[in-house]
C-alpha cells in the first residue's frame, strides 16, 4: 500500500516505469491511445519517469514475469505492479497531487463525457465492408464529431460574463475543460488523432472543416508537447489499421 502522506512530503520523485506498446520496428512508440493516454498524464504531472516500449511479437522473458498475460500499457510505482488503465489514472491523481503536482482532473463533469462515442462510431465505419452501410456508419460518425464540436463551441460557466448584456458569444478555450489540458482530453486526443488520420487514409474522410471548435481542439493539442511527443508517428498509425481497414467489397 502506497503511503500518500509520505510521499506528498517527500521532495524526492517516486520510482516510475511505463510500458508503452511498440511500433512495427520492436523500439518506437506504437499506436495505442490508451499508452498514449498514460504517457500524456504522467507527463503533465512533471513527474520524473522512464518509458519503455514493449515489442508484442517478442515479450521478453522479465516482462511477462513482472505483469503475467498483461499487454501494455501498465506500468510500476515505486516497484508495485498496476495494470487496470482507469484504476492507474484516478492512483497517480490521488498520489501525485497538490502542492507538488498539478491537479488534472476536469472541473465540468460533461467534459469527461464529451466525444466519448466518437471512437465507437469511427470503429463500426473504418471495419464496414459492406458499400451500402457506407454512407450511414459515415453520417453517425459525423454526428458524434458534430457533438464534440457544439460543446467545444459552447463556453463554459467561467468563460460566460453574467453583468454582459451581450448575447453570449463562442468559446475561444484551447481544451475540452479550458486552456488546461485535463485527464478527459489524455482519453479523448489520442483517439481523435487515429480518427483523423486513419479515416483519411483509409476511407477519404476528413473531419468537416465547418467544424471549428473540433479544428481549434486539435490544432491546440499538436501546439503542446505534451502531445505530439508522445504520439506514434503518422505511417505506425496507418500501418497499424491496415488489416483493420476493411476494404469496401464491391
Amino acid at each position: 500500500m502506497t503511503d500518500l502522506t509520505s510521499l506528498n512530503g517527500n521532495s524526492k520523485d517516486p520510482d516510475i516505469e511505463l510500458f508503452v506498446k511498440a511500433g512495427s520496428d520492436g523500439e518506437s512508440i506504437g499506436n495505442c491511445p490508451f499508452s498514449q493516454r498514460l504517457f500524456m498524464i504522467l507527463w503533465l504531472k512533471g513527474v520524473v519517469f522512464n518509458v519503455t516500449t514493449v515489442d508484442l511479437k517478442r515479450k521478453p522473458a522479465d516482462l511477462h514475469n513482472l505483469a503475467p498475460g498483461t499487454h501494455p500499457p501498465f506500468l510500476t510505482f515505486n516497484g508495485e505492479v498496476k495494470t487496470d488503465i482507469n484504476k492507474i489514472e484516478e492512483f497517480l491523481e490521488e498520489v501525485l497531487a497538490p502542492p507538488k503536482y498539478p491537479k488534472l482532473a476536469a472541473k465540468q463533469r460533461e467534459s469527461n463525457t464529451a466525444g466519448i462515442d466518437i471512437f465507437a462510431k469511427f470503429s463500426a465505419y473504418i471495419k464496414n465492408t459492406k458499400p451500402e452501410a457506407n454512407e450511414g456508419l459515415e453520417k453517425s460518425l459525423t454526428k458524434a464529431l458534430k457533438k464534440l464540436d457544439d460543446y467545444l463551441n459552447s463556453p463554459l460557466p467561467d468563460e460566460i460574463d453574467a453583468d454582459s448584456m451581450e448575447d453570449e458569444r463562442s468559446s475561444t478555450r484551447s481544451f475540452l475543460d479550458g486552456n488546461d489540458l485535463t485527464l478527459a482530453d489524455c482519453n479523448l486526443l489520442p483517439k481523435l488523432h487515429i480518427v483523423k488520420i486513419v479515416a483519411k487514409k483509409y476511407r477519404n474522410y476528413e473531419i468537416p472543416t465547418t467544424m471549428t471548435g473540433v479544428w481549434r481542439y486539435l490544432e491546440n493539442a499538436y501546439a503542446r508537447d505534451e502531445f505530439t511527443n508522445t504520439c506514434a508517428a503518422e505511417k505506425e498509425i496507418e500501418f497499424a489499421y491496415q488489416d483493420v481497414a476493411k476494404r469496401l467489397l464491391k
